[in-house]
């Protein structure tokens, strides 16, 4: 699997998953009793339901699951819908857009964003990882951040027994196997785009965390405790987890999170009137007051837990 179809998949979850959501006074939003990944959309004329699955984008093979739901659910549509097109992502023409927003404009590398202590630190974790800085230098913080832990390397790696694995990717299998249609809400160049808005000082910051939390396994506790909230189909408490210090982007949550979830609802209402569809998308955009499960409720679909 290419290293940087994966690296796609990896970017939306890392950031949206501990966004927690304010309640109104009227809420649309799945209750913490709606303990459910997969959801049921019918109404609005629909003439057969469509689903939507919160996926997790790592997660040790150990705890992956799919419950037979899910799967009679996929079964029973005509496609898969994901965030980004994954067909698309196996050609190399698709990828070279990705690739090159991949890099700092302006001549700017990772020197000019660090002191020189900290510049030592970022390379010798990176050097650690089998990946020297002098080839990644240009390399634009947030996308380091991507592959700063071993995981996501070993993941990454085609030569590597990973025991990490990706529920999009596991997913996209199945959808073969069954011969279905493949789509995607979003384009990879557009997501990766979204990351261009924030200023590459607020990255490096970001990669500094995720290096520090990493070298002090803060970072596996706190994946741990999301693991089991996803085991748990807890899509409310995932939305509460966090909502303090997530490495300097808080102000970013309307352009990462919000508006795409936004962005999502018509594209996902003409597909769903056309073919009924599967959407497995990152499970921190399911819950809250703006959340998928929400809009599509506003926008007058019947949507319910399915948990079976």
């Amino acid at each position: 699997m290419n290293r940087f179809f994966t690296l796609a998949l990896l970017i939306t979850f890392s950031f949206t998953q501990t966004w927690a959501q304010v309640e109104a006074p009227v809420s649309y939003s799945p209750t913490d009793a709606d303990k459910a990944l997969l959801w049921e959309v019918s109404g609005q004329d629909l003439p057969k339901p469509s689903f939507v699955f919160g996926t997790i984008h790592m997660i040790n093979k150990a705890d992956f699951f799919l419950t037979e739901g899910a799967k009679q659910a996929l079964a029973s549509t005509d496609k898969i819908t994901f965030e980004i097109n994954m067909e698309e992502m196996g050609n190399i023409a698709a990828l070279m857009p990705v690739m090159m927003k991949m890099f700092m404009a302006d001549g700017k590398t990772l020197k000019d964003l660090y002191s020189e202590e900290e510049y030592k630190l970022v390379k010798a974790h990176f050097e650690k990882l089998g990946l020297p800085l002098a080839f990644m230098g240009r390399i634009k913080p947030m996308f380091l951040s991507m592959m700063a832990s071993e995981d996501a390397m070993n993941m990454q790696d085609p030569n590597k027994e990973s025991e990490i694995v990706s529920y999009e990717m596991e997913l996209m299998k199945m959808a073969q196997d069954q011969e279905k249609a493949v789509d995607g809400l979003e384009t990879a160049e557009f997501q990766m785009s979204l990351f261009d808005s924030i200023p590459y000082d607020v990255q490096a910051q970001m990669l500094m965390a995720s290096i520090e939390s990493d070298e002090t396994d803060s970072e596996s506790n706190q994946l741990e405790e999301m693991v089991k909230m996803y085991k748990d189909q807890d899509i409310q408490g995932m939305q509460r987890m966090v909502k303090g210090d997530t490495g300097g982007i808080s102000e970013y949550e309307e352009l990462l999170l919000l508006r795409r979830n936004r962005n999502w609802i018509p594209v996902m209402e003409d597909m769903m009137a056309n073919n009924p569809t599967f959407f497995a998308v990152g499970a921190g955009h399911l819950g809250g007051e703006e959340g998928v499960i929400a809009l599509l409720r506003k926008a007058g679909y019947k949507v319910e837990p399915v948990n079976r």
